[in-house]
């Protein structure tokens, strides 16, 4: 028995370190910030500030990087604040698709998927989410599989399938979350 789970938790073990050297690698500017004393931060920020303005650069402050706003029906979700924000707060219904880059199922729903969403005309938004880059959400939603789309309604989950469907089921599906 314990040769089993062995293997199961050096897995656990490997996700939970990919998780954390992913979240500290992703801490904005803004968050390391808070963590110096006020003092090192201000004094960070102004030779950060002056550093950028004496040399561009392609990610220099005029020339920041695009962010989907708001009204897009289809996004890319970015850490967990931008989930919570756009997927669990969201007003609309929202399709939460769970995708890898190396899924080739998941680059044939992809597409197939925003188009249905496309014809509800903004009734419903969809929320893309790279399992590899968020491993936490894959976690948290229970994801065990690519491509797995779950229907959030008021931050609850209200329906979810796993694999391929067909254009006309994908149409069935996205109409029965927005409740027609």
């Amino acid at each position: 028995m314990a040769e089993k789970l062995q293997p199961r938790l050096i897995t656990l073990l490997h996700m939970a370190h990919r998780l954390l050297v992913r979240r500290i690698c992703s801490l904005s500017a803004k968050e390391i910030c808070r963590l110096q004393s006020p003092a090192a931060a201000a004094a960070s920020f102004s030779t950060s500030l002056q550093s950028a303005t004496a040399r561009p650069s392609f990610l220099s402050p005029s020339r920041s990087l695009p962010r989907a706003s708001r009204r897009d029906v289809s996004f890319n979700v970015q850490d967990n604040e931008d989930f919570t924000e756009r997927v669990i707060n969201s007003e609309l219904p929202v399709l939460v698709d769970f995708h890898a880059q190396w899924c080739g199922p998941c680059k044939i729903l992809g597409p197939r998927l925003e188009k249905a969403v496309a014809k509800q005309k903004g009734r419903v938004a969809m929320a893309k989410v790279d399992i590899d880059d968020h491993t936490d959400l894959a976690i948290e939603y229970g994801v065990s599989a690519v491509p797995t789309v779950l229907a959030m309604r008021g931050g609850d989950v209200v329906d979810h399938f796993v694999g391929i469907k067909d254009d006309d089921e994908l149409d069935s599906f996205v109409s029965k979350v927005i409740g027609q």
